[in-house]
């Protein structure tokens, strides 16, 4: 059983599935993956996310917005907390700041950042970072901010050891998307022959950032069997294991997910 740790399922292309989300669903269980975190970038989509994972079994929500779409709207912490108490919720973000697209929002990411680690606090959930070219203010943040119980995760990780390295000193867990099966990427193939196991994630952030072969196409759920058999590889381990130790973790950082888990057949 694989999990897809952070997917937007609101925006995937759904046209070789009848237009409808069940069935690609189906096509990524076909393939072992069980379990999937829907997550929300914008306060335009995010009921819409919570919806898809109250409709779905083995989907859930996680709550927030973007660093990039701070412009359209920044999130309350009472607002996040109410968002946090439907059904399924059990992460806070996508959150986080991002300088690399934008360096003229700082104030308003890190408030945002800020906003959502209060509130990941809180609702003592986890909370789903993204973060690019801002380590500094990334790492300052959580520690000042955040609550390293419940902690988090840096989703699609694309930075260098130093910053994984802190971030699990502050037991944070790091995702690995497809671009470590980019040809350009063993800067990160190095970083994932580092992270213990037992703080590894794997992820589509579909429907972006398709993995090898299927580079440059719209990204789906079910590739992130090539994601989890590219980290198992690299880490010197089954698929099946690499399986099951992400599974664990996974239930173990959103650990509200497994009083709505549905078990089903392993990979």
């Amino acid at each position: 059983m694989i999990i897809d740790s952070h997917c937007h399922l609101d925006r995937i292309n759904l046209d070789r599935y009848e237009n409808t989300l069940s069935l690609a669903l189906d096509a990524a269980r076909e393939r072992g993956i069980e379990g999937f975190l829907c997550i929300s970038i914008s306060l335009e989509n995010l009921q819409n996310v919570v919806d898809i994972a109250q409709a779905n079994d083995n989907v859930w929500a996680s709550v927030g917005v973007h660093p990039l779409d701070v412009d359209s709207g920044v999130a309350g912490v009472e607002q996040l907390i109410d968002f946090a108490r439907q059904d399924k919720v059990v992460a806070i973000g996508e959150t986080g700041l991002d300088y690399y697209y934008s360096q003229d929002s700082k104030a308003l990411q890190q408030e945002s950042f800020v906003h959502h680690l209060q509130a990941a606090d809180k609702s003592q959930r986890p909370v789903v970072v993204h973060t690019r070219d801002a380590k500094e203010d990334t790492l300052n943040l959580i520690k000042t901010h955040g609550n390293l119980e419940s902690a988090g995760v840096l989703h699609c990780f694309t930075e260098d050891w130093d910053m994984a390295r802190r971030a699990i000193d502050m037991n944070y867990m790091i995702s690995i998307s497809g671009i470590v099966t980019f040809k350009n990427a063993e800067a990160l193939r190095d970083v994932v022959r580092n992270v213990p196991l037992d703080h590894l994630l794997v992820e589509t952030d579909s429907p972006y950032l398709a993995p090898i072969p299927y580079r440059g196409k719209p990204n789906q759920p079910k590739y992130v069997r090539e994601v989890a058999e590219y980290v198992a590889e690299l880490k010197g381990i089954s698929l099946e294991e690499l399986a099951e130790i992400t599974t664990n973790n996974f239930f173990r950082l959103f650990n509200q997910a497994n009083s709505t888990r549905v078990m089903s057949s392993t990979l």
